[in-house]
C-alpha cells in the first residue's frame, strides 16, 4: 500500500499551488492528498469571489479539520505543509497523528521569541486593523512581492500572485502573535513528544515572512526530544520557494530525506 502524503498549504495560497508537488510524488510512488483549509473553494476564482467563508479561522479549527481528513487515510500520513501549514504539520506529528512531518518556512511556534522586523512587516496588512482577526484578509500585488516573492523576478512575483493567492483568515496571525503571553495558546507544539515520527524544518534565507532566526529558533523548541528533527537552508530563496521556478529543487530534498528516513 502506497503511503498517503498530505500536503498542508499555508496563509494567502490556495491548495491547488501543491500540484507540481503531487505530480512529483505520485510518480514516486505515494498516495498524495491536497485538501484546502476550512471555508477555501475549490478554486482560486472561487475562493475570491466568495472569501466569507474563509474568515475567522484559527489554529486548531485547521488542525482539527486536517486530524479529521487523517482519520480518513488508510494508514497515518508523511505530512508536508508550507508556512502555517508548516505549524499545523508539527501540531499533527506531536499529535502522533503522522509517520513524519516536513515544515516549509513554518510560522513561528509557542515559546519562539525572535520577531525580526521584515517578519512585521510581511503581516502589518492583517495586524494594522484589529477587526482583521475575524475576516478574510487579501495581498496586494506589492505586499506578495515582499512577503512571498522577493527573490524572484518581479515578473514571476506577479504570475505567482495572479495565479495562487486567495484571501486568507487574520485569526491565526493573530494566536501566533499572542503565543508567549497565552498558557493555553494554539501555536502551541508537543515538542518534547520522545515516540513521534521525524522532522525536517527547511528556511529559505531570503524569506522576509518567516526568516532563518526564526526557523533555528523553532529547531531548539525540540532540543528536549531525542526524535528526528533536521534543518536544512535554502539561501538564496524567499517565502515562494514551494511554487516559485525553483520548487523542484526544495521538492527533491524532501523526497531524498524521506528516503533517508526509510519512508
Amino acid at each position: 500500500m502506497a503511503t498517503p502524503v498530505l500536503f498542508i498549504h499555508g496563509l494567502w495560497l490556495h491548495a491547488t499551488s501543491w500540484e507540481p508537488w503531487m505530480n512529483l510524488f505520485r510518480d514516486a510512488g505515494y498516495d498524495v492528498h491536497s485538501p484546502g483549509w476550512p471555508g477555501d473553494g475549490d478554486t482560486v476564482e472561487a475562493s475570491r469571489l466568495n472569501p466569507d467563508p474563509i474568515a475567522d479561522h484559527g489554529i486548531d479549527d485547521v488542525t482539527e479539520h486536517y486530524a479529521g481528513i487523517i482519520a480518513g487515510l488508510p494508514s497515518p500520513p508523511i505530512l508536508i505543509g508550507h508556512s502555517f501549514g508548516g505549524m499545523i504539520a508539527q501540531k499533527l506529528l506531536g499529535q502522533d497523528r503522522a509517520v513524519a512531518a516536513i515544515a516549509i518556512d513554518a510560522a513561528q511556534i509557542k515559546g519562539v521569541l525572535p520577531v525580526p522586523l521584515s517578519a512585521l512587516k510581511a503581516t502589518l496588512p492583517v495586524f494594522k486593523n484589529p477587526a482583521n482577526r475575524h475576516r478574510a484578509v487579501s495581498l496586494t500585488e506589492e505586499q506578495f512581492r515582499f512577503a512571498f516573492a522577493g527573490a524572484v523576478s518581479e515578473e514571476e512575483s506577479r504570475e505567482l500572485y495572479e495565479r495562487w493567492t486567495i484571501p486568507a483568515p487574520g485569526r491565526p496571525l493573530f494566536e501566533a502573535a499572542a503565543a508567549n503571553f497565552n498558557p493555553h495558546s494554539p501555536a502551541q507544539v508537543a515538542t518534547g513528544n520522545q515516540n513521534r515520527g521525524p522532522l525536517l524544518l527547511i528556511t529559505g534565507g531570503k524569506d522576509n515572512t518567516v526568516p532563518v532566526s526564526v526557523t533555528r529558533a523553532t529547531l531548539k523548541q525540540y532540543r528536549h526530544s531525542e526524535a528526528v528533527t533536521d534543518i536544512l537552508e535554502f539561501e538564496d530563496r524567499s517565502h515562494s520557494l514551494t511554487i516559485d521556478s525553483g520548487w523542484r529543487e526544495v521538492a527533491d530534498a524532501c523526497l531524498d530525506w524521506l528516503k533517508k528516513q526509510s519512508l
